[in-house]
């Protein structure tokens, strides 16, 4: 199963390896990531794959939400096709 993260607020750093490695503790792969950094904010689009049923989307979440808080960062995780339904043109 895939998922889109998404990751918006002030850069600093650390955020792509703290954002990674809770995805790697989770053995979640990461399949694509684009990110940028528009004057001081930070914005980043990763594309990740479920391989096993050991978390669930909502585990996710509710990591990467925590560790988005303590960064000041607004972290959201999303079933792909959720996010590809909410975001068509």
């Amino acid at each position: 199963m895939k998922a889109i993260v998404t990751v918006v607020g002030k850069d600093q750093k650390g955020i792509i390896a703290k954002v990674s490695n809770i995805l790697f503790e989770s053995s979640v792969n990461i399949v694509d990531i684009s990110q940028t950094i528009m004057q001081d904010m930070f914005t980043m689009i990763m594309m990740v794959e479920f391989d096993n049923n050991e978390v669930s989307v909502a585990d996710i979440d509710d990591r990467l939400s925590d560790a988005g808080k303590e960064m000041g960062l607004s972290i959201h995780v999303q079933r792909q096709e959720i996010f590809e339904s909410m975001h068509r043109i």
